[in-house]
């Protein structure tokens, strides 16, 4: 059966078959239902969401563009791969497009930003103090919080890249989600908006770069711990 997609925010029949293909690849992408580097075959890829091969391809090439998937030249198309160096270098720019947006935002925002802010963060607080969190519920109100708080920035191109950084940085975000590491996200989430509505850049942009950071150094942790598996497997077959 193939899959589909459900955006809630669109209206049903308002996208184009590339849209659709592309907006579901992409999700599966970045939730891990395509791992990385898994090659990426067009015939198999019209069963599994019921699209024809030239919109999967006009997808699959935005894709490409957006660094989710790579091109082989003839040989077609792959998961782009994560390692430690490539979470490195999209850390590093998350936050400084995200810094910078979010000081635009804190000198443009109007009260309308303000209580967009508290609104979000309310609907954030809720899941994250639920005794049973719903991750994908909180995925949402995670993304939400995180675009009010920059929703004032006054620069599209600025918007557009840091969306692209928040769900590349989200593939890796979700191995972090899955450890027993202790975190009080909420905590974090609480120093951001009490920062912003203080309207004090210099506060808000180091909270916002110490969340960033410390979702990478767990992730980086994984990382690590699920190499030291495979080579340790890999030893036990080679021994047995």
């Amino acid at each position: 059966m193939p899959r589909t997609y459900n955006d809630k925010n669109s209206p049903s029949g308002t996208r184009t078959l590339t849209d659709q293909a592309y907006l579901q690849l992409r999700s599966d992408i970045i939730h891990g239902a395509l791992q990385p580097e898994e090659k990426l075959r067009i015939e198999h890829l019209r069963e599994e969401y019921g699209v024809g091969a030239s919109p999967l391809r006009e997808a699959l090439s935005r894709l490409t563009a957006d660094g989710f998937v790579t091109a082989e030249g003839q040989r077609g198309f792959r998961v782009a791969p994560m390692s430690e160096a490539d979470l490195a270098d999209i850390t590093r720019m998350r936050i400084l497009l995200e810094k910078q947006a979010l000081s635009q935002s804190i000198e443009h925002g109007d009260d309308a930003w303000e209580s967009q802010i508290v609104a979000t963060f309310y609907q954030l607080e809720k899941v994250e103090q639920s005794e049973k969190r719903d991750k994908a519920e909180w995925e949402i109100r995670n993304h939400d919080f995180h675009e009010a708080l920059i929703a004032a920035c006054t620069s599209k191109w600025l918007r557009r890249f840091y969306g692209i950084l928040y769900d590349q940085h989200k593939r890796y975000r979700n191995i972090a989600l899955n450890t027993e590491i202790p975190r009080d996200l909420h905590q974090e989430h609480e120093e951001l908006r009490n920062a912003a509505l203080a309207r004090d850049k210099k506060r808000a942009c180091d909270a916002i770069e110490q969340h960033i950071m410390r979702t990478a150094e767990i992730t980086l942790k994984v990382l690590r711990e699920e190499e030291a598996d495979r080579e340790n497997e890999v030893d036990r077959v080679a021994a047995t």
